[in-house]
């Protein structure tokens, strides 16, 4: 089945080449639902049962390779698949209007299809050089896919962020499989099972380390988050989902894979991972919040949503060292599920961002507005993810976290001071979170979908098509299932969790008589009361339908010069936070003092910058940029002085090592005396 696989995507790619812009589109669309069907298939039955195996013969280098897909592969193929599926579908239609750009969208489909067999390879695959020359295709891919726009220089600048950091990311993972092949002369993961195992716990949590770097920069864990907010504003939209729905996610992937495979001590660990994950949620969502461009925002979330993961793995973590075994059950469980969920509502968020850029060409929230008066579709599906992703009863992100909650309840039961701390740490930032999320949404909502339109020169909206919409029905369908039946998503995870709490659990379906049940019947009680106020409304529209209805401006208040700029704008929505939020945040406000007693017409704009792109990545490069820079005078123009160096290169290249050899000679005489 596999070869058959392979067969398919090597073919589909060669196709592609021959054929007009939509015939491409269609065979990408359809070698990826392919590709989907056959791995999902694979997938459900290692969820269910016992894992698939298949040994490839592999070449003197590296030894035979074991694509392995176990049940902690399978949960994250089946969200790959789903989340590329629902994207390729809503991509194939967003893309028509590029349809003359033939060269473009040939490398879009092939880099599309690309993407997409390598993370599912990388979920499966259980050989560190093939999962290393996978990560480096997949990187190359996503890369081709943000450049999409390759004219403008902001895009070309953020594919180039992406890349450099992508390979950044691959030399710590790299590092780490070199050391274990360099010890024990194999790639296998086996191998680190094996090295690990014999190896102090100190030396596992060193390397463990090692690849938590190089897969926190692919997820996005502050300090290692600064290519998001560039990558995801540039690509087209339905990249933007992917790359923010699963593309960070294999990050998580593989650190959850290196929990399985290093020994290491999880109290520490989890500790470490918790920490970093707070900080990582808090400082995203407090940089989404000011934030005036709507991809930028969402990018933002994307970091906030991978330090709630981060938070459930880091619970788990610390309930596998402390045995305690609800702790670890409701972290992974949490952890994973809400990998799901994020996957679904953040895609679903940058659809509908997708569908208000082509419709007003601009995704500045200053200067939109009134927008679910054009696109009602869009406007309400926009809204639902926006609830789910602040964690709000009954939809899906509610029951991921209320589970994560679960888990730092639990933590108290075998609690010390030192735990007392870490709890109130984890449950005050998870609130933070939920807080600041709410306050962000509710302006993101408001000033871009509500009021009147703010710019004239934003073009007549209307509606998305039916069919990019459908792709985002699916998805919303999908978060209500999982808001609604919390419980069967629990009992599909007790495989992949099992994996890593087998050693103290008995049976997770124990858990259903206590958090699941709670998580059920309060989505069910706000499902009612949401069904309750619709039967209110439908009753309204009836006795009202007859009624002849006054419209007038939002806003209006009965005053009849009303215009957009007595609106809220995006900045003035969260001036208060702004203000606090001014000593942690890189705000730079431009404005003109008003000192005339009859003022003329100002202007008042604010700029946020990341504090830590600044400390970490700026600062290093102009020191880099100052110290090069001394050396300037080298580069002089003169074709004589170059030569001129080459003659010194090539002499000191031969002198030295004969200096060196006369060194040594005249130290061993002087030893001999």
């Amino acid at each position: 089945m596999i070869n058959f696989l392979l067969i398919i995507v090597f073919a589909a790619l060669f196709s592609i080449l021959f054929f007009n812009s939509k015939v491409k589109g269609i065979i990408a669309l359809s070698t990826i639902a392919i590709i989907a069907s056959i791995s999902s298939y694979i997938a459900i039955g290692a969820l269910t049962g016992p894992a698939y195996e298949l040994y490839f013969s592999g070449t003197d280098l590296f030894g035979k390779v074991l694509l392995k897909i176990d049940a902690l592969s399978a949960w994250f193929i089946l969200t790959i698949n789903f989340t590329i599926v629902t994207g390729a579908i809503y991509g194939f239609n967003y893309m028509k209007r590029y349809s003359e750009r033939k060269s473009d969208i040939t490398l879009h489909c092939i880099a599309f299809v690309l993407a997409h067999f390598t993370l599912l390879g990388i979920c499966s695959v259980q050989n560190g050089f093939i999962f290393l020359l996978l990560w480096e295709i997949m990187a190359i891919s996503m890369f081709v896919l943000v450049i999409f726009d390759h004219h403008k220089p902001d895009t070309i600048k953020a594919g180039i962020n992406f890349l450099v950091q992508s390979h950044v990311s691959i030399v710590f993972i790299m590092l780490g499989f070199i050391y274990v092949a360099f010890k024990t002369d194999n790639y296998s993961f086996d191998a680190i099972v094996s090295f690990t195992n014999q190896q102090s716990t100190l030396a596992g949590t060193a390397l463990f380390l090692c690849f938590f770097i190089g897969f926190a920069i692919k997820a996005g864990f502050v300090p290692f988050h600064t290519w998001l907010p560039y990558a995801h504003p540039a690509a087209p939209s339905h990249v933007s989902g992917i790359m923010s729905g699963v593309v960070i996610k294999i990050g998580i992937y593989g650190i959850l894979r290196m929990l399985l495979l290093i020994k290491t001590d999880y109290t520490t660990i989890g500790y470490f991972i918790l920490f970093i994950s707070i900080i990582t949620g808090i400082y995203g969502v407090m940089l989404a919040t000011i934030q005036h461009d709507l991809k930028k925002l969402l990018a933002y979330h994307s970091i906030e949503n991978i330090g709630i993961i981060g938070i459930g793995i880091g619970v788990g973590c610390i309930g596998l060292g402390s045995v305690n075994k609800w702790m670890a059950i409701l972290g992974f469980s949490g952890a994973l599920l809400h990998t799901l969920n994020h996957s679904l509502f953040k895609s679903l968020l940058f659809y509908s961002a997708g569908n208000v850029l082509q419709a007003a060409h601009t995704v500045n929230i200053e200067k939109l507005g009134g927008i679910i008066k054009k696109m009602p579709h869009t406007s309400i599906l926009f809204l639902i993810a926006a609830i789910a992703i602040c964690g709000l009863p009954p939809l899906n992100g509610f029951s991921s976290e209320f589970i994560i909650y679960g888990g730092l309840y639990n933590w108290l039961y075998s609690a010390n001071l030192l735990s007392l701390l870490g709890i109130v740490f984890s449950v005050g930032g998870l609130v933070f979170i939920g807080g600041l999320a709410m306050l962000c949404f509710t302006k993101a909502f408001s000033i871009v979908f509500l009021g009147t339109q703010r710019d004239s020169s934003v073009p007549e909206i209307h509606e998305t098509g039916f069919w990019q919409l459908f792709p985002m029905y699916l998805t919303v369908t999908l978060m209500i299932v999982i808001g609604l039946f919390p419980s069967f998503f629990i009992n599909i995870l007790q495989s992949p969790v099992n994996l890593f709490t087998h050693h103290i659990i008995f049976n997770l379906n124990l858990i259903k008589v206590g958090a699941i049940d709670s998580l059920r019947t309060v989505n069910w009680i706000f499902f009612g009361f949401i069904l309750l106020i619709i039967l209110i409304l439908l009753i309204r529209k009836y006795f009202s339908a007859k009624k002849v209805i006054e419209t007038g401006p939002t806003w209006g208040c009965g005053y009849s010069n009303t215009g957009s700029k007595i609106q809220y704008t995006a900045s003035s929505f969260v001036r208060s936070y702004s203000k606090l939020a001014k000593p942690l945040l890189e705000i730079d406000k431009k404005e003109i003092e008003i000192s005339e007693v009859f003022p003329g017409e100002k202007h008042f704009k604010t700029d946020s910058y990341d504090k830590i792109e600044h400390f970490f990545i700026d600062y290093p490069l102009k020191l880099i940029e100052k110290i090069t820079n001394l050396f300037l005078f080298l580069q002089n123009g003169q074709l004589q002085r170059y030569i001129l160096y080459g003659i010194i290169f090539i002499t000191a290249v031969l002198t030295i090592p004969l200096i060196f050899e006369k060194i040594l000679t005249i130290l061993h005489f002087l030893n001999n005396l």
